[in-house]
């Protein structure tokens, strides 16, 4: 049985169609993992300044803890 060459051609452009797709599809997943990196290395940074503003918080707190327990027993009317 002879070949048919318009399936022939028929093929040949679904091949190429389903290929650019394909390609497509990993530029666009590329750059989509891409963001999603820099995504997770922007959180890291987050999670870094945010460590670092709780130990503050910690030490203010302990600062006024400190000032009010001097203040304790004092009076406020001496003179």
């Amino acid at each position: 049985m002879p070949e048919d060459p318009i399936a022939h051609g028929e093929l040949a452009a679904l091949t190429r169609r389903f290929e650019e797709v394909a390609e497509k599809h990993d530029r666009e997943f590329g750059i989509v993992k891409s963001d999603l990196t820099a995504v997770r290395l922007q959180i890291g940074n987050l999670d870094q300044k945010v460590e670092a503003l709780d130990k503050k918080i910690d030490r203010n707190q302990a600062q006024i803890i400190e000032l009010l327990t001097q203040l304790v027993g004092q009076r406020t009317d001496a003179g």
